[in-house]
């Protein structure tokens, strides 16, 4: 089990460039790259857009197909195993293929950007990071459910601790990569200024500055999915997931369907990053109170302040409940998926808001989720039984204040075996009367909500309206924040 704060590779982890003329793709620089220089090697890696400087790829070896290799890799990946050597490592690069006991390979859709770089000459397609100095600024060790094979299956649990867990295989050139980045920073919102100013937030110099920025601790997470993990979460056979992955991206991962020898998959999708506000440590404690938002990207509202819905309101809210957690002595969560227009994607959203703004009648909540299904063929592709993953990471057994109303994440995070302490089900008469007070399942503060989002607020209601008893109407937001 590790323990221990994790150390660089013995030799000083300086980045890697292969010699071996079997490995090596040559560029019109004009030497190999075990003989380039720090000045050739410098402009051949400068930004593209600075210097237009490339070189031409050219490789040494013929295309190999991934579909039926000659042999297994000697890495064997055990979901769920006790330690990271037991475990095995995840190996996604492409230096070695060999090696490789995965489908897919690090940096989620950016490899796309990745091999575009190679093309161009940009970038040695044998690169391997110098990876000194870049361990976690803070320890979160091994929590049980790292050791049950179904309690995280989308993401590597043992991915920040690369260089303590598989320090033997980092010495003999192994290719291993850290599937998850934690560090130290300060976020700075302007509504926190706010707060501060009208006297909901207090700034104490340790969690929260004078100048509303907030100390976080924040973890950068790829996926990393155990696919026989996956298709038991959603309840249908791992060769039905295989197959649908696989005709669904247009053939992109053929071993999807070919290689039953691998289980893991890297998935060319955005991530998610987990902000912690006050010790991490406090998250494996449950004496500690804890706060949590979990809270799905909405480019529109949370960077540049749309007024149709509430996503961003919301999620400065959260944070507000995370910082005075972390005041009071608890600890704070913020976790952040990718999941754009509940992952349909920015292009089908602003579709669906055309749709919804001309339909006969304008904009009104009780068609709202049907205009999505009309455009998309679903309301809603976020699926949460993946989501609890990241508290389960984090050593989080229960949940005090969980900042959301919707009934997804909820159930997904109970489901999970998480508690939710004191949930409520919020009535009619809370959401207009004491919903201020209401902090353990919280719905968003009226004045925080923009104008032209009370329609999306208004859905949310109607969607829950619809399964409530009919004299006691339950706010169970169906498919909401």
């Amino acid at each position: 089990m590790v323990l221990s704060a994790p150390v660089p590779v013995s030799d000083g982890g300086r980045a890697k460039i292969s010699s071996s003329p079997q490995d090596v793709s040559s560029f019109e620089f004009g030497k190999s790259p075990a003989t380039r220089t720090e000045t050739e090697m410098s402009k051949q890696m400068s930004a593209w857009g600075r210097d237009k400087n490339r070189g031409e790829y050219k490789p040494l070896t013929h295309v190999v197909l991934t579909t039926h290799p000659r042999r297994p890799s000697p890495y064997n990946v055990v979901w769920g195993a006790p330690t990271a050597q037991e475990r095995g490592p995840v190996i996604a690069t492409i230096t070695q293929p060999k090696n490789r006991n995965v489908i897919g390979t690090h940096n989620g859709s950016y490899s796309v950007y990745r091999s575009i770089a190679v093309a161009a000459g940009k970038m040695d397609p044998y690169f391997r990071p110098d990876l000194h100095n870049t361990a976690p600024p803070v320890l979160i060790p091994p929590s049980p459910s790292w050791f049950d094979p179904d309690k995280i299956v989308s993401m590597d649990p043992w991915g920040h601790l690369v260089l303590d867990g598989f320090e033997d295989l980092l010495s003999k050139e192994v290719d291993v990569r850290p599937t998850i980045a934690i560090t130290k920073a300060h976020i700075q919102m302007l509504e926190l200024v706010e707060a501060i100013d009208k006297g909901r937030l207090v700034a104490d110099g340790k969690i929260l500055n004078k100048d509303g920025s907030c100390v976080v601790t924040k973890a950068a997470i790829e996926h990393v999915w155990h696919l026989p993990g996956v298709a038991k979460r959603f309840g249908v056979s791992e060769a039905s997931l295989r197959r649908c992955m696989f005709e669904q991206t247009g053939g992109m991962f053929p071993e999807l369907v070919t290689r039953s020898d691998m289980n893991v998959f890297l998935p060319p999708i955005g991530g998610q990053t987990v902000y912690v506000f006050g010790p991490v440590e406090y998250c494996r404690d449950p004496s500690k109170k804890c706060t949590v938002r979990v809270h799905d990207e909405c480019n529109g509202s949370d960077v540049f302040g749309s007024d149709i819905c509430t996503c961003r309101p919301y999620l400065v809210h959260g944070i507000e409940e995370c910082v005075r957690t972390a005041q009071e002595g608890g600890v704070g969560v913020i976790v952040y998926f990718r999941k754009e227009g509940r992952s349909l994607g920015e292009v089908t959203k602003f579709l669906v808001y055309n749709a919804r703004k001309r339909q006969e009648g304008g904009d009104r909540a009780e068609t709202y989720f049907h205009r999505t299904a009309c455009v998309a063929g679903v309301e809603d592709m976020r699926f949460q039984e993946l989501m609890p993953d990241s508290l389960h990471w984090l050593g989080i057994t229960k949940i005090d204040d969980l900042i959301s109303m919707s009934d997804m994440k909820y159930n997904a995070i109970v489901d999970s075996g998480i508690e939710v302490r004191h949930h409520l089900f919020l009535t009619f008469y809370h959401l207009l009367m004491i919903i201020p007070q209401v902090r353990n399942r919280v719905a968003i503060p009226d004045e925080m909500i923009p104008a032209d989002a009370h329609v999306e607020i208004d859905a949310k209601m109607y969607a829950g309206e619809e399964k409530s008893p009919p004299l006691f109407p339950t706010l169970l937001i169906h498919l909401g924040s």
